[in-house]
């Protein structure tokens, strides 16, 4: 595991000029470039294991295997994306670090029910806060949104500098053809809960069928856990 990459600040114009080299770049050739622009123990890969994490996790496999994987676990998770985490780790040689809130906090969310009267503190104190602990040490963090999800995620860039680290988001300009085209060509497995009509999951309390991210934090304006704001 990274012990803490040098720190490395990066100006306006160094970010410019990434998104517009990587900006026409294939997905196979970002993540390649990646390898080239910064080390490995540079490099944070994080995945919830959601819907279609398979996309992101095996554009990675195939290119840098021992890439380890972040996952937040929240302690809320379906038992099915447990399972699909399994799967994929195995069958893409996955090293997966699970992340997890301080026990005492975990446990004030549970007997407090905070998802039901605060679910942004409840965000904050079992996904955001356990990410921080370790953000520190990287330069970079890689995750697979793309701008099709949400108003917010229409707004980013390929490069993103988000307070001290440079967010990278190689599947950004996907569509959702692209996208389902690409998990039809590879066979790519999807979350088990996608057949019931679940596009996109979090924890229990806080999701239900639905398209898109319309079944997150149902009945609250809240689209964002907090992670990538």
């Amino acid at each position: 595991m990274n012990e803490t990459a040098e720190k490395r600040i990066f100006t306006e114009h160094e970010i410019t000029l990434l998104n517009k080299k990587y900006k026409d770049l294939t997905l196979d050739e970002r993540i390649r470039e990646l390898y080239n622009d910064f080390s490995q123990d540079e490099i944070m890969l994080t995945s919830s294991f959601a819907a279609t994490s398979a996309f992101l996790l095996k554009l990675f496999s195939d290119i840098k295997r021992d890439q380890p994987v972040y996952f937040i676990d929240t302690g809320y998770h379906f038992e099915e994306t447990l399972k699909y985490k399994g799967e994929l780790s195995e069958r893409y040689g996955l090293q997966v670090i699970s992340v997890s809130a301080i026990k005492e906090e975990h446990d004030f969310t549970t007997a407090d029910e905070t998802w039901k009267k605060n679910p942004d503190f409840c965000c904050y104190i079992n996904k955001v806060k356990p990410l921080d602990r370790i953000k520190s040490k990287y330069n970079v963090w890689v995750s697979g949104l793309m701008e099709w999800q949400s108003d917010h995620r229409a707004s980013l860039d390929i490069f993103e500098h988000r307070g001290e680290i440079l967010k990278f988001y190689p599947l950004l300009d996907v569509s959702k053809e692209e996208r389902d085209n690409f998990i039809k060509e590879h066979d790519l497995p999807y979350h088990p809960l996608v057949a019931k009509g679940y596009n996109s999951i979090g924890c229990t309390h806080c999701t239900v069928a639905g398209d898109a991210r319309n079944g997150r934090w149902n009945n609250n304006p809240k689209t964002e856990c907090g992670l990538h704001l």
